[in-house]
């Protein structure tokens, strides 16, 4: 293999390894996508079934510097979402998201709206 070509290879090896440091862990399941996330205080749950509690989470103690916060946040809503889902719910009310050192999680209220 010439030196140009091994370069060339090295380059785009490199770019999708790092590409994948951009990108959470947990993806969002296709059923889970018309799940809606509210942290106003204008929610009311008086129309709305409640489901159970949920928690999403993305990150771990050998993983969590490969990744960005937004990375860590946006795998952790997809967690959720996809918890919620499974017991099936179509809204979660955050509680309080935990930002730790490696990773980050947020935990809700399950609701089935409407």
């Amino acid at each position: 293999m010439s030196h140009s070509l091994r370069n060339t290879v090295l380059l785009v090896l490199t770019g999708v390894l790092l590409s994948g440091c951009s990108a959470p862990f947990t993806t969002l399941e296709t059923s889970a996508a018309d799940v809606h996330v509210r942290m106003d205080s204008g929610f009311n749950a008086d129309e709305c079934d409640w489901l159970g509690e949920v928690t999403g989470t993305e990150g771990h103690w050998y993983s969590y510097l490969f990744f960005n916060n937004d990375a860590m946040v946006q795998g952790s809503l997809n967690d959720i979402k996809n918890r919620a889902k499974k017991l099936g719910a179509n809204t979660v009310y955050m509680i309080a998201p935990q930002d730790f050192t490696t990773s980050f999680t947020v935990v809700g209220n399950a609701y089935k709206c409407g």
